[in-house]
């Protein structure tokens, strides 16, 4: 009995944290949030796309860099 007493006490817990999300903090924020549109959805696709593009080739210039130029040297 004394497992079935203790997960009845982590439930409440659990959904009285959930009651509290939307107040305190980080409620302002939640209510401020809402879903994008389509075309701005689009833009940040294109823009993280576009960084993880120019991070992953400075990353390749720089190994490609380590691996060829000792050579010269």
């Amino acid at each position: 009995m004394d497992i079935i007493k203790k997960s009845w006490e982590t439930q409440k817990k659990i959904e009285d944290k959930a009651k509290h999300l939307g107040k305190g903090r980080y409620g302002r924020v939640l209510k401020m949030a809402r879903k994008p549109d389509d075309e701005e959805y689009v833009r940040v696709l294109q823009i993280t796309g576009v960084g993880l593009l120019l991070i992953g080739g400075l990353g390749f210039l720089i190994y490609w860099l380590i691996t060829i130029l000792p050579d010269f040297f």
